[in-house]
């Protein structure tokens, strides 16, 4: 008999999986405390922006024609008890307030409400980023019959269907055969296809997304590092990443220098690693961590002293600046700690008539900063602009045509935050083109 799935918490993690296990072929009934959300779902509709993801809902969602019908959602724990085998929690986990460590409310409220309705035989499935030593504190809260298993979630914004569908690895930690099995089962379709499956115990499986995400950070960080000395040196950081990019144990991946990350992932794991290996008496091991997260965070207020000086160096008052981007990444509508718009909100609050636009962006954006001014093109953005900030690396920015828009800018003048745009096209169309980490000229 086929295995029948719940998730809960549908939010970014939670909707693309749920939709990838109805598309693997389980039948699959997804939770959520918002009726909202669970009304928007059940529409075949996303409140976030991640491409396929819509299209993938109306192939499943029940009640939609032409969909499988094997995607349900509800806000009933009991309808969700009664249902599944495997339950996946997929809430978030985020910075607590005014501390680094991880807010793990969430997940031991999605705990407490499942552990009295499960049945017997279920297998519980943590996907949420936790800190080490969570499975085995959460497995005291199961009643005896129902098993832990922890599978942490690897996801890309922007290309979360593709690594659900296709992962470049499983990784589960179990406490018994019983639960590897039940997982084997469930990824079974990419395990065939030849994602490895790498079974290990709770702890091992904890560490590996946290481990990840600060390899990932400090490579960001390193590269900006040497941004930082290029400028100091006149060196170049664009042919610098190159260059060290062919050592096959370096890899090229990650060296492009500019504003740094952010987003709802790295930025917070990174502080919630540090925080719990100081708990755990090993803070010693980690405190590269915090030059990391210090590095990322100077990117920002360098890009901001960056403007400053192509104004002149003096004051932004009076002063139009044109941002281009939002989010924290391209392919995404996710303004969390997004440098764009904190860069944006930095200058607007020194004074400077910021206009921002975003290719998808833009409504979150509005929500945490109104009061900057927003455009419906790029165009419009920079009409009249003094400066303009090129701050998320979309495709529809590297294929801006230079040559239009310095006819609408008051002052050609473009800052590359993210190293992505031609030097050599923006000069022969008349503007002045700095980034960060690179000769002036």
């Amino acid at each position: 008999m086929a295995l029948k799935i719940t998730v809960i918490g549908t939010g970014y993690l939670g909707a693309t999986h749920a939709a990838a296990m109805a598309e693997l072929g389980f039948e699959v009934l997804g939770l959520d405390v918002v009726p909202e959300k669970v009304e928007l779902l059940s529409q075949g509709r996303v409140p976030m922006y991640e491409p396929g993801l819509e299209d993938l809902l109306q192939k499943h969602v029940a009640g939609i024609e032409g969909s499988s019908g094997r995607l349900r959602f509800t806000t009933s724990w009991e309808e969700v008890g009664a249902f599944g085998d495997v339950h996946f929690v997929c809430v978030n986990t985020p910075q607590k307030h005014g501390e680094y460590a991880c807010d793990m409310s969430y997940v031991d409220s999605a705990f407490a409400s499942l552990a009295p309705v499960a049945r017997e035989g279920a297998l519980v499935v943590g996907k949420s980023t936790v800190p080490v030593g969570s499975a085995a504190r959460l497995t005291e809260a199961l009643p005896e019959g129902v098993e832990l298993a922890w599978n942490p979630e690897f996801l890309r914004e922007g290309f979360a269907v593709q690594d659900t569908l296709h992962p470049d690895r499983i990784v589960v930690g179990v406490a018994s055969e019983r639960s590897e099995k039940l997982l084997r089962e469930v990824y079974a379709t990419p395990v065939s296809e030849g994602s490895p499956f790498v079974v290990t115990d709770f702890p091992t499986a904890e560490l590996v997304k946290t481990s990840a995400n600060s390899f990932l950070a400090t490579k960001i960080s390193f590269i900006n590092a040497m941004a930082e000395v290029c400028e100091a040196a006149g060196g170049d950081v664009v042919k610098l990443a190159e260059a060290i990019g062919y050592d096959e144990r370096i890899g090229k991946k990650f060296l492009r220098a500019g504003i740094g990350f952010g987003g709802g992932c790295l930025p917070k794991d990174i502080r919630a690693f540090m925080a719990r290996a100081g708990e755990l008496g090993a803070d010693q091991a980690l405190t590269f961590l915090r030059e990391v997260d210090s590095i990322n965070m100077r990117r920002r207020g360098h890009m901001v002293e960056l403007a400053r000086e192509a104004l002149g160096g003096g004051s932004f008052l009076g002063k139009r600046v044109a941002v281009l981007g939002a989010t924290f990444k391209p392919d995404s509508d996710d303004v969390r700690d997004s440098p764009a718009l904190n860069v944006a909100g930095q200058i607007h609050l020194q004074g400077g008539q910021v206009t921002v636009y975003d290719p998808k962006g833009m409504g979150n954006a509005r929500q945490v900063f109104p009061t900057l001014g927003y455009a419906e093109s790029a165009l419009d953005a920079v009409r009249g602009a003094d400066v303009v900030l090129h701050l998320t690396e979309w495709r529809e920015f590297r294929e801006l045509d230079p040559a239009e828009l310095v006819s609408v800018v008051g002052r050609p003048v473009l800052l590359d935050g993210r190293n992505a745009l031609d030097p050599v096209l923006w000069r022969a169309a008349g503007w002045t083109y700095r980034a960060m980490g690179r000769p002036a000229a």
